[in-house]
């Protein structure tokens, strides 16, 4: 609360689409949520889960098929008779882990102006991703043409 009164420092007002932030000096901030904001939802909320959950079934496939034990995140050459093969996998997965952190903080904000391209956005990213892996782990490529 702000010591000169008891009126807290910050009001936070939650009314149907709209969020407003106040503070004890006047200002205000006001985001307006669009009404299909519930798909810019479920394609950085959700969809990035199942993409995830996919991926990570690769891997786990992958481990089992080229015999790479937990603790190893990744297989270590010439210990690992198919090292190259199980760590395309993994390095495809790891991607799609390095990049959706910040790729779901941009499409949320996005999608307070643009809902149905973030939405749009987010589908051709996750499909993008199984891709990328697919084309990653294919050994018949070269590592820079996989990608």
């Amino acid at each position: 609360t702000n010591s000169t009164s008891n009126t807290p420092l910050f009001q936070f007002c939650v009314f149907h689409q709209y969020f407003s932030l106040s503070n004890s000096f006047g200002t205000m901030l006001t985001i307006t949520v669009p009404p299909s904001y519930g798909y810019v939802i479920i394609g950085a909320g959700i969809l990035p889960v199942v993409t995830s959950l996919y991926l990570g079934s690769q891997v786990m496939a992958a481990r089992n098929k080229f015999n790479v034990e937990y603790p190893n995140c990744y297989a270590v050459p010439k210990y690992h008779d198919h090292a190259d093969e199980f760590n395309r996998v993994q390095r495809g997965h790891q991607n799609y882990l390095e990049n959706i952190g910040g790729y779901t903080i941009m499409t949320l904000i996005g999608g307070l102006k643009h809902p149905i391209s973030c939405a749009v956005g987010s589908v051709l990213y996750c499909v993008g991703s199984a891709l990328y892996l697919k084309g990653y782990a294919d050994t018949s490529l070269d590592v820079k043409m996989a990608r």
